[in-house]
C-alpha cells in the first residue's frame, strides 16, 4: 500500500496537473460584447443622417459637415452647434456651447484610461473615439479584455457609420424638402437621451439632468441661440456644491452624537 502511494506521488511530481484557467467572475463571452457593442454602434450611428440634414439646413455645406463628422465626432456638440447656427445664434456662441457639452469626455477619458490600459500610438485614436456610446460600453464589461473589445467595436461601428450616414444626410438634403417638417433635428439628441437616461444610478446624477433641464427649458425663450446650453452646465457644479455641504453636515451631527 504505502509502495502504491509512494508511486503515485512520485507520478504527480513528474506530471504536476495543469493549473485550471482561471476566468473573471461575471464575465460576458466576447460575442455578447461584439452584439452589445455593434447593436449601440449601429443604432446611434444611423442618426448621422440626421445630423448632415440639420447640418445642411444651418448653412454649412456637405464638406464642412463632414469635416465636423470626422474631426469633432460628439453628436451632442454637434448638434448644438448646427442647431444653434440654424436657430441664427453667433458663431461663437455657437462653438462655446459646442466645447462645453464635449468637455464631459475628457472626464470619460479618465475613467477610460486606466480600465482600457493603452499604450503608445494607441492612445491617440482611442481618445478620438472616446464618446458617450463607446464609454457605456466599455464600462459595462467586468474586465480589461472585454472592456477593450467593447471600445473599439463600438468606436469603430460608430465612427464609419456616423460619418457615411453624415455625408448621405448632407448630400441628399434639398430632396428631402423642408427638413424642419420632418423633425429630424430631434432625433440625436433623443437618442442621446434615451442611452443617457439608464445610467443616471444616483440621487445626484438625476438630480443634475433634472436641474440642467429645467435650465434649459426656462432660459430658452429669454436668452439667445446656444446661450441656454451653456447655462445648463451650471447645474453639474450647484448640485455637486449642495451635495458636498449635506454631506459635511452629516459627518458634524455623527460628530456630535
Amino acid at each position: 500500500m504505502e509502495r502504491a502511494e509512494r508511486a503515485e506521488q512520485e507520478k504527480c511530481a513528474e506530471h504536476p496537473p495543469r493549473p485550471t484557467p482561471r476566468h473573471t467572475v461575471g464575465a460576458a463571452p466576447p460575442s455578447a460584447v461584439v452584439r452589445d457593442a455593434l447593436g449601440v454602434g449601429v443604432a446611434v450611428g444611423l442618426s448621422g443622417f440626421a445630423f448632415g440634414v440639420t447640418a445642411a439646413g444651418s448653412g454649412l455645406t456637405v464638406l464642412q459637415a463632414c469635416a465636423l463628422s470626422l474631426l469633432v465626432f460628439t453628436g451632442a456638440s454637434q448638434f448644438a452647434l448646427v442647431g444653434a447656427l440654424a436657430a441664427g445664434g453667433n458663431p461663437f456662441t455657437a462653438a462655446a456651447g459646442a466645447f462645453f457639452l464635449g468637455t464631459r469626455n475628457a472626464f470619460y477619458g479618465l475613467r477610460l484610461s486606466g480600465l482600457l490600459g493603452l499604450r503608445g500610438a494607441a492612445k491617440p485614436f482611442a481618445a478620438h473615439w472616446v464618446t458617450d456610446e463607446t464609454s457605456a460600453v466599455a464600462l459595462a464589461q467586468p474586465d480589461r479584455r472585454g472592456a477593450r473589445l467593447g471600445f473599439t467595436v463600438t468606436g469603430l461601428t460608430l465612427y464609419l457609420l456616423w460619418n457615411l450616414t453624415t455625408l448621405a444626410g448632407a448630400a441628399g438634403a434639398d430632396a428631402l424638402g423642408d427638413q424642419a417638417a420632418w423633425g429630424l433635428d430631434a432625433a440625436g439628441p433623443a437618442v442621446f437621451v434615451a442611452l443617457l437616461g439608464p445610467m443616471l444610478k444616483s440621487v445626484a446624477e438625476r438630480a443634475v439632468a433634472g436641474a440642467a433641464a429645467v435650465l434649459f427649458l426656462v432660459t430658452l425663450p429669454v436668452l439667445p441661440a446656444g446661450v441656454p446650453v451653456l447655462v445648463a452646465a451650471l447645474a453639474a457644479p450647484a448640485v455637486l456644491f449642495l451635495e458636498g455641504r449635506r454631506f459635511r453636515t452629516g459627518i458634524r451631527k455623527a460628530d456630535a452624537r
